[in-house]
């Protein structure tokens, strides 16, 4: 008899998971597949990337798991094309079932797989599973998408009220292809261990309840952590979104936002390399490497944004409202282009998603969609004052901040915001303010 395949990518966990959920429910023997994918692999820019290390934690803690009932997970690493054609050959597969994957290179990887697949007669199931709401589940009443977000979210809003989140059962004892398979080391894949601590999957309901009060804060312990678990499915955002339901409005509009921009890259892929606004592709960005990297090593003499480029290099995490002021100064007090703070982030953020991180970017420069004005320019000082007023913030991660040593601002914040509205205004034709 055949058996079915669930391949896990961006869903590293056995409950309420909506490809597992029909696999199980196909009713033949489930093998666990997952590869490690070289395309993405060789992309990485050093072999300690944290990230791999934390799939292959998930993966050990799933396949723990599995052992429990005489199972384990197949894990390859290579090219995915290569793969299933090897596995194919090796198994007898009846269908295969996998969650969605939004990013325009995971949209043509699946492609291409499900024409291998179907070459072969073998269906390719996929399903929702990392969005609340997803594609065209959210429109405009012309079925255009949207590119705001309020109107976006008093719509998901409603279509929540319409179709009530459910979760799925768990099936850590189903239906399971019995194998007994080697667990890869770190070093097989080709990387080495970072030594950055991850952040629990544990939802604090306390960190809810008080997460409108404290959330822009930066020394305050006031967001959930969970961008890295949402990103790898270590957590459901079912889940996740079933206990802020009860718990916090203002973090369900965060959960909201993200559905939000993967809805954005699903309808205009094109963001992932240009502007959702084409005049500010015509932007003459000064670009100044030195410049760059002083912002990335976080001695620009504007401590909040060193404090959050610091904390970034040190833990892979920055906070976020950190996150828009130091996007903000090297967009627009540096007139650096977005695109190299995104790939900074991208390569740095252990959370790092392409919808979140291109939209987030996007946004603090003026080019996205539903962004800020090109003429609103972060304060450091004042942003500064209002979040940090202590300096806890700035303390825990400049310990030479009172110091001789801490270097002086690298642009004047009055210069700089007339420079950047001038330059925007001229090359976007905008009127003065």
């Amino acid at each position: 008899m055949s058996i079915v395949i669930i391949w896990f990518r961006r869903d590293l966990r056995l409950y309420d998971n909506s490809a597992l959920f029909q696999a199980m429910a196909d009713g033949r023997k489930v093998l666990p597949v997952f590869i490690f994918d070289n395309e993405i692999l060789q992309k990485l820019r050093s072999d300690t990337d944290p990230r791999v290390e934390f799939i292959l934690m998930a993966l050990k803690a799933l396949d723990a798991k599995l052992k429990e009932s005489g199972s384990s997970i197949l894990i390859k690493h290579g090219s995915p094309e290569k793969v299933w054609r090897e596995l194919i050959q090796n198994y007898e597969i009846g269908a295969v079932f996998a969650n969605h994957d939004y990013e325009p290179y995971a949209r043509k990887r699946d492609e291409k797989i499900g024409e291998i697949l179907a070459s072969h007669g073998i269906p390719f199931h996929t399903f929702k599973d990392q969005v609340i709401f997803e594609k065209n589940e959210i429109t405009k009443e012309n079925g255009a998408p949207y590119s705001v977000y309020t109107p976006y979210s008093r719509k998901w809003k409603s279509m929540l009220a319409q179709m009530p989140v459910r979760l799925l059962p768990e099936y850590s004892k189903g239906n399971w292809y019995q194998q007994n398979l080697n667990f890869p080391a770190l070093k097989e894949i080709g990387f080495r261990p970072g030594g950055i601590k991850f952040p629990a999957s544990i939802i604090q309901e306390e960190i809810l309840s008080h997460y409108a009060e404290f959330r822009d804060f930066p020394a305050h312990k006031g967001t959930s952590e969970l961008g890295i678990h949402l990103r790898f499915g270590t957590i459901s955002i079912r889940h996740l979104l079933l206990k802020a339901l009860q718990i916090s409005p203002t973090f369900v509009n965060e959960l909201i936002w993200r559905d939000f921009y993967q809805m954005i890259l699903w309808h205009f892929p094109k963001v992932a390399m240009s502007a959702f606004k084409p005049a500010y592709d015509h932007i003459p960005w000064i670009n100044d490497e030195t410049h760059f990297e002083q912002w990335k090593a976080g001695e620009t003499g504007y401590p909040l944004v060193d404090a959050g480029m610091r904390q970034l290099a040190k833990s892979g995490w920055m906070h976020n409202r950190v996150r828009m002021v130091v996007a903000s100064f090297l967009t627009k007090h540096l007139l650096i282009d977005w695109r190299w703070g995104e790939t900074w982030f991208a390569d740095k953020l252990l959370d790092y998603e392409l919808a979140s991180n291109n939209g987030g970017w996007q946004w603090a420069t003026g080019c996205g969609c539903d962004a800020v004005p090109y003429f609103r320019v972060f304060n450091p000082q004042l942003q500064q004052q209002k979040f940090d007023p202590r300096l806890d913030y700035i303390h825990k991660w400049i310990p030479e901040y009172d110091s001789p040593s801490y270097p002086k601002p690298i642009v004047n914040h009055e210069m700089a915001r007339a420079r950047v509205i001038s330059v925007f205004r001229k090359f976007l034709n905008q009127p003065s303010q």
